[in-house]
């Protein structure tokens, strides 16, 4: 179950972050009718994700790095970076479809253009944290509430 919980996780978050690139091919070319959809897709994965993440973590706890020495400062840099532009990137998502379903198409167009990188970044940085996890990873076990 935790490594279907774990694969759930990370393909669900390539998976938002391959529709958000759709997403922005599409509103490239001016469909503004597939565009939107792409876009809630995007969105609906990566809540897909958070749910898998979180359940996995509460049920099994954490993974702590357990690999080389030489590697744990990138990491860790790799990690905290993740780990603060994930933090922001789940409010910042919701404020720019709010400003597009209200019509405010110039403030959606300026915040998507500061959301788009960080939630590629999120989605490519946790795929590259599952991968070294997965080879260099210690169970730390789960949690007592």
């Amino acid at each position: 179950m935790k490594e279907l919980l774990s694969n759930l996780a990370v393909w669900s978050i390539v998976l938002s972050g391959a529709a958000l690139l759709a997403g922005l091919v599409l509103i490239r070319r001016g469909d503004r009718v597939n565009h939107p959809r792409a876009m809630l897709a995007a969105t609906a994965l990566a809540a897909l994700f958070l749910v898998f993440y979180l359940t996995r973590w509460a049920l099994y706890g954490t993974t702590a790095y357990g690999g080389p020495e030489a590697w744990r400062g990138a990491y860790y840099a790799l990690l905290l970076t993740h780990t603060v532009l994930a933090a922001v990137n789940g409010p910042l998502a919701l404020y720019v479809i709010w400003r597009a379903f209200k019509g405010q198409f110039s403030h959606h167009r300026r915040w998507a253009r500061v959301l788009v990188p960080i939630w590629l970044y999120v989605a490519l940085s946790g795929w590259a944290i599952y991968l070294v996890l997965k080879r260099h990873g210690v169970e730390t076990g789960t949690f007592t509430f």
